[in-house]
């Protein structure tokens, strides 16, 4: 490959971030809206090195309704939220050569405070409380290979397979619980078109798979996800644009609280304005990004505003 497809694909590593970890059972899932995108998500560099990254995201949202929302094996009537999500994420590029193929891997800790207010009626009478707030160690992101193909210097697709492992603080008698007590599987492809000028235009979707919570007997189910980024170049490495946000469940919860839900199938959209630089720091490339979805059109999940800010910073 020619030289720009070197220079400008630092935070192409970001796919290795998706967002905030939380329960289907608590009506949201993994994702949050439009925040599984990010800039050159389809580019894996060819040149071989380390990216680390801390990506924060802070999300305020709640569940409201009659129908009631399912949390640690119970049924709420509603569920408020704030969640502050912060994933320190170290990723390896593999000395493949500048050949159309390069690949990767990635491991990532996240921290998570959560704040949840809910009103509960737990089975066999038991009581939840309604209100719970706790700071721990959320479940980690493993990425085992990230593959990524140059069609050309602009044209860039990238396929992953981010895996969340249980290793997060979970209690199934608290209503905050930063891990989910679940695998969860996240097949992924991302396109980034760079147009040349600064910007670009990226666009990830991915599934997520999730295995059986065996303290709830809840199994969550398959989500897709669909997110865009469209940026235009300002100049001296600054760009600006929109991120948009597509989540829907596609099957239903399994488990006795999911059925007395019917399945409590859930979607949302959202779309809000992005902002990022890039350039040199020290001996590193860096960059730092910052967007604000606000969602619009919920069902069965939280709605509510996500803001994040990214910090890269790339050796090769």
């Amino acid at each position: 490959m020619a030289k720009p497809c070197v220079v400008r694909p630092l935070l192409a590593l970001c796919m290795f971030c998706p967002a905030m970890a939380w329960s289907v059972e608590g009506g949201v899932g993994r994702p949050i809206t439009g925040q599984q995108v990010f800039s050159n998500a389809g580019v894996v560099p060819p040149a071989p090195g380390w990216v680390m990254s801390l990506t924060s995201i802070w999300y305020d949202g709640d569940i409201k309704g009659s129908r009631g929302a399912p949390i640690s094996g119970a049924v709420s009537a509603g569920i408020d939220m704030k969640v502050s999500y912060t994933l320190a994420n170290l990723t390896h590029v593999w000395d493949t050569g500048q050949g159309r193929w390069n690949y990767a891997s990635a491991i990532g800790v996240p921290v998570q405070y959560t704040d949840v207010g809910a009103s509960i009626t737990g089975p066999r009478g038991r009581t939840l409380g309604t209100g719970d707030a706790a700071t721990q160690f959320a479940d980690a992101l493993v990425t085992p290979i990230a593959a990524g193909y140059h069609f050309d210097e602009l044209n860039h697709i990238a396929f992953s397979l981010p895996v969340y492992v249980p290793t997060g603080a979970y209690d199934k008698d608290r209503l905050a619980n930063a891990g989910q007590n679940t695998y969860t599987f996240m097949p992924t492809v991302a396109f980034t078109h760079l147009d040349g000028k600064g910007g670009e235009f990226t666009v990830s979707s991915g599934l997520e798979f999730y295995t059986r919570n065996d303290a709830t007997d809840y199994r969550n189910g398959t989500l897709f996800t669909l997110d865009a980024m469209w940026t235009r170049g300002l100049g001296n490495g600054w760009n600006a644009g929109l991120a948009a946000g597509y989540v829907q469940q596609i099957s239903d919860d399994k488990g006795d609280t999911a059925d007395t839900l019917n399945g409590f199938r859930g979607r949302s959209v959202g779309a809000g304005p992005v902002v990022g630089w890039s350039g040199k720091f020290a001996d590193a490339q860096a960059s730092v990004n910052a967007r604000w979805v606000p969602e619009f059109d919920t069902k069965n999940r939280p709605e509510g505003n996500g803001v994040a800010v990214n910090l890269t910073l790339a050796f090769f």
